[in-house]
């Protein structure tokens, strides 16, 4: 085979997985509660719109633990679309609004009891 073209092959398989590899990386979305003294963080799946959230808790003799909520009710995947974390301006505002970035529509989460509920999306 020729050299020049195994070259081409070999940089063109290397761009498509570097491609593949940031497409993959770039499926969840982060954002903090607006509440000013809330340490709280949510994160997204773009796809499914499931949402789940992490804050740091004490935990007696250690550096403290990591207290992780998982999806809830209205909060687990949802039809596959494009969704967003958008944060309210209200500093004392625990949740974050999960938007629908095709359609428009948007659901409240937050954190209820162990897990992360959200209201039904509407417009």
């Amino acid at each position: 085979m020729n050299r020049p073209l195994v070259r081409i092959v070999a940089a063109l398989a290397l761009v498509a997985g570097v491609s593949a590899a940031a497409s993959a990386a770039s499926n969840y979305e982060f954002l903090a509660a607006p509440e000013t003294d809330l340490n709280r963080v949510y994160r997204l799946d773009r796809a499914t719109g499931e949402i789940g959230a992490c804050q740091y808790g004490l935990k007696e003799g250690s550096v403290g633990a990591t207290l992780c909520y998982p999806p809830g009710e209205g909060a687990t995947a949802m039809q596959q679309s494009e969704y967003g974390l958008v944060a309210s301006r209200h500093e004392r505002e625990g949740g974050v609004f999960r938007v629908d970035l095709r359609s428009g529509a948007m659901s409240i989460c937050y954190v209820l009891n162990d897990a992360v509920v959200c209201t039904p999306p509407s417009r």
